[in-house]
């Protein structure tokens, strides 16, 4: 289906199919990645729905989703391929003990580093995947990788050909379409850069962030919808450890539904503040720094929303 994609309105009806809610940019940078075959390295704050568009795009074009998720020390065997041991061994077992007479069943090493004992990690899953849709390849926190492992992956984006030496070259009959992701904790090499097509995902304005909230918490009424994404706006605005996302303001607005709230009040936000700060020193910054404020300025900030979204 993405292969036939021709304009910009189809990706966005696709993304918003799949319950992801982009901006312009965001369509424009999917667009390209899919028309140009590029893959679309998405930076930005943890919580901002980098992940999400992967998502989005396997439940969009029905391609499978493929998940390397980066940490520090990741090896090449963890993300490409490693051997079955416990299987080549058994079957070593098995072979010796069905010896008999002159006949010889023993394994022979090209037997035992064969594709039946291969353990396809998933880049590998990625550039072998025959099926009719491109799969989604997402590279998950490449930030948390080291640079060898960097100019390995870089190496694979080049022609999406790996080699494995006891058996031969796997080349992709059709790439994935490869959605990289990183937070930012370090920089990345140009030369990644330089392979990817490039997005900085921003956090949403009120009218967008109150639509998530309402799409992603189906209890939450509109009105709350809107006073916990403007008291989220305000709380990044404050010097806090860590911001909320807004992967935080649906947990907080949850948080408000399961203890019947209909309207944030001073009272409700400091019963669940965990759910939108996850830093003692956070919560205890909000309320040094007035949470009544807070929380009537945001309910303000909303009603001002309401009104001029016509609501």
């Amino acid at each position: 289906m993405a292969q036939s994609v021709l304009t910009l309105g189809e990706v966005r009806s696709g993304l918003e199919a799949a319950d992801y809610l982009p901006d312009e940019g965001l369509v424009a940078a999917v667009y390209l990645a899919i028309t140009l075959r590029r893959p679309l390295l998405l930076e930005g704050e943890a919580g901002v729905g980098k992940t999400e568009v992967a998502k989005a795009l396997a439940a969009w074009t029905g391609g499978s989703l493929i998940r390397l998720q980066c940490y520090e020390g990741i090896s090449v065997s963890q993300a490409v391929y490693e051997w079955d041991y416990a299987r080549q061994i058994l079957s070593l077992r098995v072979a010796e003990a069905s010896k008999s007479g002159d006949s010889d069943n023993s394994l022979q090493t090209s037997d035992l580093y064969s594709e039946q004992f291969l353990v396809r990690r998933p880049l590998l899953q990625a550039v072998t995947d025959s099926s009719s849709v491109a799969p989604i390849l997402l590279i998950d926190e490449i930030d948390r990788a080291d640079d060898e492992f960097e100019a390995f992956l870089l190496e694979v984006l080049s022609d999406w050909t790996i080699t494995v030496p006891e058996i031969g070259a796997f080349t992709a009959t059709q790439p994935p379409l490869t959605i990289i992701t990183s937070n930012r904790t370090r920089d990345i090499h140009d030369a990644l850069r330089r392979r990817c097509l490039y997005h900085w995902v921003e956090h949403p304005d009120l009218t967008r962030e109150t639509a998530i909230v309402a799409l992603r918490s189906e209890t939450t009424s509109e009105v709350l919808s809107r006073q916990v994404a403007a008291a989220s706006g305000h709380l990044r605005n404050g010097s806090f450890y860590k911001p909320p996302s807004v992967a935080e303001t649906i947990a907080w607005a949850d948080a408000l539904s399961a203890l019947g709230a209909e309207e944030l009040t001073a009272e409700v936000a400091g019963q669940t503040l965990g759910a939108v700060l996850k830093y003692r020193e956070d919560q205890e910054r909000a309320r040094a720094n007035g949470l009544e404020q807070l929380v009537a300025e945001a309910v303000a900030e909303a009603d001002r929303g309401a009104l001029s979204d016509g609501g």
